[in-house]
């Protein structure tokens, strides 16, 4: 196989773009393309109301926290011929580049002062914290008006709601499954006699691939991410594979954490042997965070990563790995059989400082991306301009989940699979089948998740660097610590 650098992983993902606060001003309505992405001008200009606006003649900006971050080249000229054809309707408004990744981090700060562009993504997790703090705007009325409310998967509309009230919309919905680098299966000589990897069904046989590749390649059979938030979001997913559950909700508006169970130890023991028996692994994985391990997938350095179908560009278009050399399976099961796909999404959300007539705007900008439910022209090509830009980047096209429920779109999205699809779909076979087995989809866990995955990082720093690590002493400190944390947070 043609192995990418490891110079290729580095700069391939650190690349991030910031974004700059800005108040409203007249101005032209095309996208300044001298100015770098992210980059808004500010003046003390009040917002005009909607009541003294006039809808015609007020112009305005629409801050798209959506945009392509620098590195997709090919993304951002898709979205520039995006913004022609909504200025062809709103000539008033101009269109902000404003790229914001969601973090944690600095999201509060930034809602806070003002500094959230119009319209921006999140994770699933987040949208209740996001509306109890008051940071995102209702748009219930609008959707209403749209008639948008009726054609929204009930799930996903019960996750952007509160009393009631519907805060976003849906991007996508994803599964966690098990992506490989299918050249370093063929390296290692696991692929049958048609080419397809011979994929682990269980997480003791994913530990004996890791080992035959990491033997025949020299390159880390698994990646496991260790940095950040989205190693115990990882570790969740194998951990209930071991039949464990972190938090127990009480019914009376309280939860008791769960983290130390026989099961949820046996999980985190698994892991310190990937990394002390089966020495498989990356060689520092509390420096790995979910865009280098696609990093290490895409380039080669490892062979079997957790991710979503949502994601496919990461290995692919952004770190190198031709189209055909990705495959999609099941996540393992684990001793007793159990499997699960960790379920969840991205939905779009609006600043809380937004106008109606702003939120409106980002809604028409989403029909003509065609992630709006709705199959109009405009719509069906802003899906075949996506397909488009996925075939010309080496992305698979393969389905995404149905986060809106009416038919036309449905019948719009199978009929640009048909007509634009790029890989063999054997290759995702083992990872659709599954996530359409019923009781396979699980939700996060409640209480609070983010926290809960905090916490499991810890433990996982600890394992895969101290071979004498205590599983047990740990996973009981982890315990402790979420429990006051969700006593804190769920006061009776």
């Amino acid at each position: 196989m043609k192995r990418r650098t490891i110079g290729l992983l580095l700069c391939l993902t650190l690349a991030v773009g910031m974004l700059s606060g800005c108040k409203k001003y007249d101005a032209k309505s095309t996208v300044d393309e001298t100015k770098p992405t992210g980059e808004v001008k500010q003046t003390n200009t009040p917002v005009p109301t909607k009541e003294a606006s006039n809808p015609v003649e007020e112009k305005f900006q629409l801050k798209l926290g959506i945009w392509p971050e620098d590195t997709l080249t090919d993304d951002i000229a898709m979205h520039k011929e995006f913004v022609k054809t909504f200025n062809e309707k709103h000539p008033n408004v101009e269109v902000v580049p404003a790229y914001y990744k969601y973090s944690v981090d600095t999201f509060v700060p930034k809602a806070e002062s003002g500094n959230l562009p119009t319209i921006f993504e999140s994770w699933y997790t987040e949208p209740q914290k996001l509306i109890a703090g008051g940071f995102v705007a209702d748009i219930t009325d609008i959707l209403q008006e749209r008639g948008w409310l009726d054609t929204l998967n009930p799930s996903i509309r019960e996750l952007l709601s509160k009393d009631g009230r519907i805060y976003g919309i849906p991007r996508d919905g994803y599964a966690l499954g098990l992506m490989m680098n299918v050249e370093l299966f063929e390296e290692a000589g696991l692929v049958d006699e048609n080419g397809y990897p011979i994929y682990p069904k269980t997480w003791e046989e994913l530990a004996e691939t890791a080992k035959k590749i990491k033997d025949a390649t020299g390159m880390a059979g698994f990646c496991l991410l260790a940095k950040d938030n989205a190693g115990g979001w990882h570790f969740s997913n194998i951990a209930w594979a071991f039949g464990a559950t972190f938090t127990v909700d009480n019914g009376d508006g309280t939860f008791t954490a769960n983290v130390d169970s026989a099961e949820a130890i046996a999980a985190m023991q698994y892991i310190k042997d990937l990394r002390w028996k089966y020495d498989v692994l990356t060689p520092d994985p509390i420096n790995e965070d979910w865009g280098t391990g696609f990093a290490n997938l895409g380039v080669g350095t490892a062979a079997m990563y957790i991710g979503a179908n949502d994601a496919v560009n990461q290995p692919t278009q952004v770190n190198g790995l031709p189209v055909d050399k990705l495959a999609m399976c099941a996540l393992p099961a684990g001793p007793n059989g159990a499997q699960y796909s960790l379920s969840g999404g991205t939905p779009y959300m609006f600043s809380k400082d937004a106008t109606v007539e702003e939120i409106s705007a980002a809604l028409d900008y989403l029909e003509i991306m065609g992630k709006a439910p709705v199959a109009t022209e405009e719509a069906v090509a802003g899906m075949k301009a996506d397909a488009q830009n996925r075939v010309a980047n080496g992305v698979p096209v393969i389905p995404r989940f149905p986060c809106w429920i009416d038919q036309n779109v449905l019948d719009a999205e199978a009929q640009i699979i048909k007509d634009y699809g790029n890989v063999d779909t054997k290759m995702f076979e083992s990872y659709f089948n599954a996530t359409k087995q019923s009781g396979n989809l699980r939700m996060e866990e409640v209480g609070s998740a983010q926290d809960l995955y905090a916490e499991l990082t810890k433990v996982l720093q600890a394992v895969v660097t101290d071979k004498d690590a205590d599983v047990a002493a740990l996973m009981q400190k982890a315990d402790a610590n979420y429990q006051s944390i969700l006593d804190d947070l769920y006061k009776k």
